[in-house]
């Protein structure tokens, strides 16, 4: 799995996943993904993203956030993940 890709849980605290997604995105990634299985943990990622948002926009850069679906295997059995993918846009 890439350093991009940041699984998050309903217990994922969103201003410190924010604060990683930030990171990635001022350290020159354009792109930084998240994965999130169930709807408790979706709504951390999206949380983190908006938080995430406000972080960057100082430095003039805009997230957009582009929402998929992945197959990910957890303890031996495939489900199905909601996959946010981050993407930069410098103003």
């Amino acid at each position: 799995m890439s350093e991009n890709v940041f699984k998050v849980s309903s217990k994922s605290q969103v201003n410190a996943l924010a604060g990683a997604v930030a990171i990635g995105i001022r350290e020159g990634r354009r792109k930084v993904e998240l994965q999130a299985v169930g709807a408790a943990a979706v709504n951390q990622a999206l949380k983190a993203v908006a938080v995430a948002r406000g972080y960057v926009s100082s430095q003039g850069i805009n997230l957009t956030c582009i929402p998929a679906f992945v197959d990910v295997v957890i303890d031996g059995r495939q489900k199905t993940a909601i996959k946010l993918i981050v993407e930069s846009e410098s103003h």
